[in-house]
């Protein structure tokens, strides 16, 4: 085992909850997003496999396609552990989908902070990261910083946005991100869908994974998009000068979280590797290579590395989102966005 292993294995080992046979090798099945995979599995994968003397497989895609497929499979589940974000988690609970947590068997919740330890309510899971969402922008087609939703409507921007669909995790806070900033209210929502379709000459395309804006930026093809700081590792490695913009409205927050999906015949299993993925060495791996910020609190981070993160500080600014609020108007913004600005 290598010193990352051994490492990250001594704090689970601590626990005293590793118990698995060493001669048995069991498969734990997990929905979860796809994007870093390969940093994720040096990071997670890996690691979890030769400690728990175990096998991963996932079963990636985005939240709404990974949601509707947890939904048709409820009866005979082939998932034990879902990633997913957090009124898609609500979601899922509504359609009695996952299972409360054991917290006693997840000893590393006492070391993040307090809106990660059950932020689904119940204690029907943990979250695992934090992000904002903002506009990443190419510094070297615009000239002036982007300093506001407003600045969208710019005329040199025709053309040269991407926008998510609304079904997918980024859509509904952009909605109301730019409600806001048009001064809507929870209550009104039509500034936001107005303005939103009154930008439509500005937008080359609408996206459904972050994956596809790394490469619209590589390509030369757009200009700016509303990305998860998530995603942020991604687009900086396309080479291309970007910013992350600083907008006067104030930061979104979201969180991803992860669950014990109903049915599964590995409870044990998967509220160890639910133990493992916040634990601080993990956590810290993972901001190291920008795959997600650290929820964890006792990780501490390099300054250059923390500034392109979801930090502490961001986190006490930020406007979390009501994540059954969004899953209440949910079906509305869909039918709404589909009628009046992706037509």
């Amino acid at each position: 085992m290598n010193k990352k292993v051994m490492l990250v294995a001594g704090a689970v080992i601590s626990s005293a909850i590793f118990s698995l046979a060493v001669g048995q090798q069991r498969t734990l099945t997990i929905s979860s997003f796809g994007l870093n995979q390969p940093l994720i599995d040096k990071n997670v994968t890996r690691p979890f496999e030769t400690l728990c003397n175990c096998k991963i497989v996932y079963e990636v895609g985005n939240n709404a396609d990974r949601l509707a497929k947890l939904i048709a499979r409820k009866n005979n589940p082939n998932i034990d552990v879902a990633l997913l974000g957090d009124y898609f988690a609500q979601a899922a609970i509504r359609e009695g989908l996952l299972d409360q947590l054991d917290t006693r068997k997840i000893p590393n919740r006492n070391q993040i902070y307090d809106f990660a330890k059950n932020p689904l309510g119940n204690d029907y899971g943990v979250a695992f990261t934090a992000y904002t969402i903002s506009l990443a922008y190419r510094t070297d087609k615009i000239s002036t910083p982007l300093t506001s939703w407003r600045d969208l409507w710019r005329p040199e921007l025709k053309g040269r946005i991407a926008l998510p669909n609304i079904t997918t995790t980024q859509g509904p806070p952009v909605v109301f991100a730019v409600n806001r900033a048009y001064a809507g209210t929870d209550s009104n929502v039509n500034p936001g869908f107005q303005q939103l379709a009154a930008l439509k000459p500005n937008i080359l395309t609408f996206y459904n994974q972050s994956s596809q804006v790394a490469s619209l930026f590589a390509q030369d093809e757009i200009w700016v998009a509303p990305i998860g700081r998530f995603a942020w590792g991604t687009m900086l490695n396309t080479g291309k000068p970007l910013a992350w913009a600083r907008l006067r409205e104030g930061q979104i927050g979201l969180m991803n979280t992860v669950s014990i999906v109903k049915g599964t015949k590995n409870e044990d299993l998967a509220h160890q590797y639910i133990n493992f993925l916040i634990s601080k060495e993990v956590q810290l791996a993972q901001a190291n290579d920008l795959v997600d910020s650290p929820i964890n609190k006792t990780v501490q981070l390099k300054p250059a590395k923390a500034a392109q993160l979801t930090t502490l500080g961001e986190f006490a600014n930020m406007r979390f989102l009501d994540a059954k609020y969004l899953l209440g108007v949910r079906d509305e913004w869909i039918a709404r966005w589909n009628k009046e600005i992706a037509r």
